[in-house]
């Protein structure tokens, strides 16, 4: 396999990491810097920043992980179990697997927050952050985004939505019905079909119907412990970090552009780049933007 493949294209090498009562499913690939890379969702899990953000394998070793309770690192795990403090501890306990002095962590939409909120706790074990997308990371940028998000979707699509959320497939989890959501929950901010056709099927690929259930009870736990919460704002502390840090955001995607540039103008030194003609995954949209704009920071850093 691979003879005639670039280097970093070996075979990932994945496994598992007990942390407190579950186990976390790893996927490493690549060589050179350690990147950990946090997947969104938060009901989603890795696979689907895949095969696209293998491309910075060349440069990078990549650990993906899937966070506690979701994909593969969901058995024996309870939503209960599940709190923000034991999301940054797990991303701990993963560094500390790998024996690292410290991490670049790249995030993606809720990634964005978890990486801010591990780089808030630990910033001696941060050597870079990457947020691409990131989601509102105060309950005032949150209000911001629901208030503006039905702005974004056709009337139609707004009732297509509410009736989806009311069938009992929707209700019971079914993987093909919450595939069809979410066909409708992305299309305004994806502007080419076949990218919103390849981010359904990869989201698709890993649904079962205990997984979501599971990941919809998680998503409503840290949503009750982060946007939910009045006074839920990271932006002070991140004002307090020395970390480089690039912050990528479409002008095309359903979260504002003001919440990236609030977290942009909190962090010292933070770069901030918009992405032209481009939603909310820029990975897949604009990937050579993506790894040049990563290789600058690790260049200017």
């Amino acid at each position: 396999m691979g003879a005639n493949l670039p280097s970093y294209r070996t075979a990932p090498r994945d496994g598992y990491i007990p942390v407190g009562g579950a186990a976390l499913y790893y996927r490493e690939t690549g060589r050179g810097h350690p990147v950990v890379v946090l997947h969104g969702g938060p009901e989603f899990d890795h696979t689907y920043l895949l095969p696209d953000l293998d491309l910075l394998a060349d440069s990078y070793r990549l650990i993906y992980y899937d966070q506690r309770g979701r994909g593969r690192s969901a058995e024996g795990v309870r939503p209960e179990d599940v709190t923000v403090r034991s999301e940054v501890e797990d991303i701990e306990h993963l560094r500390e697997h790998f024996g690292l002095e410290s991490v670049a962590v790249l995030g993606h939409s809720w990634g964005g927050l978890l990486a801010l909120e591990y780089a808030t706790h630990h910033p001696e074990r941060v050597s870079h952050l990457i947020l691409l997308n990131t989601a509102p990371v105060s309950h005032g940028d949150y209000l911001f985004l629901r208030q503006e998000l039905p702005e974004k979707r056709t009337p139609d699509d707004l009732e297509r939505l509410k009736a989806f959320r009311s069938t009992a497939g929707y209700e019971e989890g079914d993987p093909d019905t919450f595939a069809a959501y979410c066909r409708i929950h992305f299309k305004p901010t994806i502007r080419q079909p076949e990218h919103l056709e390849s981010v359904v099927e990869r989201l698709r690929a890993s649904f079962t119907k205990e997984g979501v259930l599971r990941a919809r009870a998680i998503e409503g736990r840290l949503a009750e412990q982060t946007w939910l919460v009045e006074d839920y704002d990271l932006l002070p502390a991140l004002r307090r970090l020395n970390i480089p840090t690039l912050v990528l955001h479409g002008d095309y995607d359903f979260i504002p552009v003001e919440c990236a540039e609030h977290v942009a103008r909190a962090i010292p030194g933070a770069r901030f780049a918009l992405l032209e003609d481009c939603g909310h995954f820029s990975f897949i949209e604009r990937p050579e933007q993506v790894r040049a704009e990563i290789a600058a920071l690790f260049r200017g850093s």
